[in-house]
């Protein structure tokens, strides 16, 4: 593995595009929180779901024959279904901001949400809330994305096929591929039953580890040997925004959306598991018309959520039993 250059010193990321700020609450309690993806000026905005077990808010407004064609802001959360309390947080401060859709008689903000499930760790009736939504939104910020064990990342972990004690350390990672005039960013919380693989050159970057805890075991392998475990639980899911500068439509959204998932699945291996809710959001937040084939567009989206996938785990921190990328291999690389 030769990580050192590309994933511990890159500075890219999702903010880059452009009229996008993002903030986190990681809560000290114990290891969960939430990531905002705020739009000043609106977005045209879809969403994807690919994993059988999602948890969503506001998502069937984005289906490109409903009413709404743009957002205010997009919330990703930890805390399983109890995450989704967060969003209500954003769309309070979204109101005392005068912003959003304007329905006649107020300005209603519109702010889809997505969860993970981190409440396996600690104790479970800590999760982020309202209030946890309205910190996230008072910490965005527009020249940089935090990553690693922040935010929705705070309680992510990657590798549960054997279970959570042989699991490794996910996280919230960010990206962005900047081409002529064309930017498309990407933000994942990498929380996944799956490893999480370096597509360049096959190397697997975090997963589950072998019975005494030191190695990588490679859960397809193990798979394919019929080493099967016990039936995974539901205490998963990669979330995912993807953005760009490009003016789209709402189904041109959805699309990016949706081509945007071949970057998990490059990176993440099982994914799309009956145990996860992935689901990612496409955005349109620029004003940049250009006759871009959307299929270059959705390329470039895919690659940079790959890209994001492993800075995720890359950058984040182990916690008590679950070590991180750094923990087992940083130093090694750092030579």
């Amino acid at each position: 593995m030769n990580l050192k250059s590309p994933l511990l010193e890159a500075t890219d990321n999702i903010c880059d595009v452009g009229g996008i700020r993002v903030g986190h609450y990681t809560d000290k309690r114990r290891p969960t929180g939430c990531s905002v993806i705020l739009m000043d000026q609106g977005g045209v905005a879809a969403a994807d779901v690919r994993g059988a077990a999602p948890g969503t808010r506001e998502t069937d407004l984005l289906e490109p024959e409903n009413t709404v064609d743009r957002i205010n802001a997009i919330v990703l959360a930890g805390g399983s279904a109890f995450g989704l309390d967060a969003a209500s947080g954003v769309v309070r401060y979204l109101e005392e901001k005068g912003i959003g859709y304007q329905t006649g008689f107020a300005r209603v903000p519109i702010v889809p949400a997505a969860i993970l499930y981190d409440l396996g760790i600690g104790d479970p009736r800590i999760r982020p809330d309202a209030q946890a939504g309205y910190q996230a939104c008072e910490a965005a910020r527009s020249d940089g994305a935090m990553q690693g064990s922040v935010g929705a990342g705070a309680g992510a972990t990657v590798g549960k096929l054997f279970g959570l004690k042989r699991a490794m350390k996910g996280g919230l990672g960010s990206a962005c591929l900047s081409v002529r005039d064309l930017k498309v960013g990407a933000l994942a919380a990498v929380n996944a039953v799956g490893d999480v693989i370096d597509p360049n050159d096959g190397t697997i970057l975090a997963g589950a580890r072998t019975a005494d805890g030191k190695q990588l075991l490679n859960s397809m392998d193990a798979l394919r040997s019929g080493n099967w475990p016990a039936v995974p639980l539901a205490q998963n899911t990669t979330l995912g925004v993807v953005a760009t500068n490009l003016r789209l439509t709402k189904t041109q959204a959805r699309l990016l959306a949706r081509m945007s998932h071949d970057g998990l699945a490059r990176s993440i291996n099982p994914v799309h598991t009956p145990y996860d809710g992935d689901t990612v959001f496409g955005i349109s937040v620029g004003t940049l018309s250009a006759d871009i084939p959307l299929a270059y567009v959705g390329a470039l989206a895919a690659e940079a959520l790959a890209q994001a996938v492993l800075r995720a785990v890359v950058l984040s921190k182990g916690l008590a039993g679950i070590p991180s990328w750094q923990d087992l291999f940083g130093q090694s690389q750092r030579g």
